[in-house]
């Protein structure tokens, strides 16, 4: 069973920084390209980094500069750091891996943290 659990979410004053975990188990994690999503209130869930297996990332253009995606494939775990946060980055960010398991492939999120930014 595949599970993907989020960490490091809160309340930050705009300007701030957080850093999101999520641990994953159930999964062959260096197998697995992963990323993190986020939902505002209203609005669709967006990307707003990916991870490829091999290392290759990508951003939304509203975060690049300010937000770094990155993976420790000893700890199954992969990171977001969001600097200069702006109240519009406020939402709920969810893990996102795709790619294999034991029981082959999946598709997978995580339960969500939720990310408050104040202005």
């Amino acid at each position: 069973q595949v599970q993907l659990v989020e960490s490091g979410g809160g309340l930050v004053q705009a300007g701030g920084s957080l850093r999101l975990s999520c641990v994953a188990s159930g999964i062959i994690f260096s197998f697995n390209a992963m990323g993190w999503y986020r939902q505002a209130p209203g609005k669709q869930r967006e990307l707003v980094a990916h991870i490829t297996s091999g290392g290759t990332t990508n951003y939304a253009e509203s975060v690049k500069g300010r937000f770094t995606i990155s993976r420790d494939n000893a700890k199954n775990t992969v990171y977001l750091q969001m600097n200069s946060l702006k109240p519009e980055d406020t939402a709920v960010y969810y893990c996102n891996s795709a790619g294999f398991s034991s029981s082959g492939y999946r598709n997978s999120w995580g339960q969500g943290a939720e990310v408050t930014v104040s202005s």
